[in-house]
């Protein structure tokens, strides 16, 4: 027997869709507004980040502004969505193989490959995209226009997004992994070899690694419960789950926030807002808050491997 969500649903959903990717778009455009207006943020290692970032701002602001009782923009959304999002994840992965190609293999060329990044992303968004079409019988899904009723609409679906998207997430969790473990590696010989202050400056360095192992779970959590949702839909279409609905509708449209923080909000742009603001700080405020310069040096120390890219370029 079919389950069809009620109007009351419906507009839940459309209303968590339009919150979630409100914070995205809000988070990923914060992120394009600091690379524009700090040069020194215009270095080949946050650029990647900043073509993330305007991936997840566009994708959140298509999001936004598609209607679901609207035919025009129900295409727009599903398509702009689709092209977005799929650049998106792909950003993630010249993330990964740009460390691993300066800290595992010790290559200095990564960027002369910034036009193959190019092609590679937009050029495989938009053949995804177009491949969407095949078997198309557009409708909205819950709160999204994304959704196909036909069930080779649905398979091409599944296979244009959420195939690559999860070897996005095995090739970033594997390509983390290795880089990690040979950082760590690296780090253990310099402790045994060295003073005890530089113990101290490798623990920070350490601790500051060891968070990429978090970011393969950025994308899981965005999508998983998405992927969940249309294989369930696949297998029993017409019986939809407003608990499942309302978890892939949020989690997805907090995907451009949760990239901003971990990849956007790193040491070199929190130190460049601190040196921003301590411009306009007030002398009186400065005295009550000694310790602002110092943490703004101690975050200019808790990324040795961006350094270490910026460094070998």
């Amino acid at each position: 027997m079919a389950t069809v969500l009620s109007v009351h649903d419906r507009r839940i959903l459309t209303a968590v869709n339009s919150g979630a990717s409100s914070l995205s778009f809000v988070g990923s455009g914060f992120i394009v507004l600091c690379y524009s207006l700090f040069k020194e943020l215009r270095k080949f290692s946050f650029k990647l980040v900043f073509y993330l970032s305007l991936s997840d701002m566009l994708c959140s602001f298509f999001n936004m502004v598609g209607d679901p009782s609207k035919g025009f923009f129900c295409y727009a959304q599903g398509y702009t969505t689709h092209f977005f999002c799929v650049a998106s994840f792909l950003w993630t992965t010249t993330i990964a193989f740009t460390l691993h190609r300066t800290v595992v293999r010790h290559k200095t060329d990564v960027e002369d490959l910034e036009a193959i990044f190019h092609l590679y992303v937009w050029g495989t968004s938009l053949v995804m995209t177009v491949i969407r079409s095949i078997g198309n019988d557009h409708t909205h899904f819950g709160a999204w226009c994304w959704g196909q009723t036909g069930r080779t609409g649905k398979a091409v679906h599944f296979i244009t997004f959420y195939v690559p998207l999860w070897g996005a997430i095995l090739y970033n969790g594997f390509t983390y992994f290795q880089v990690i473990r040979m950082l760590n590696n690296a780090t253990r010989m310099a402790v045994g070899m060295s003073d005890r202050a530089y113990q101290f400056d490798s623990r920070t360095d350490t601790k500051a690694l060891n968070r990429w192992g978090y970011y393969p779970l950025i994308l899981i959590g965005s999508w998983a419960f998405g992927t969940i949702n249309r294989i369930h839909d696949f297998i029993e279409p017409g019986h939809n789950i407003f608990w499942l609905s309302f978890l892939d509708v949020g989690t997805a449209g907090l995907m451009g926030l949760f990239n901003s923080i971990a990849y956007g909000l790193n040491a070199s742009v929190r130190r460049a807002i601190y040196e921003r603001l301590e411009l306009f700080w007030p002398e009186r405020l400065q005295r009550w808050f000694p310790n602002s310069s110092r943490h703004r040096n101690q975050l200019q120390q808790s990324e040795l491997a961006a350094l270490k890219i910026q460094d070998q370029q």
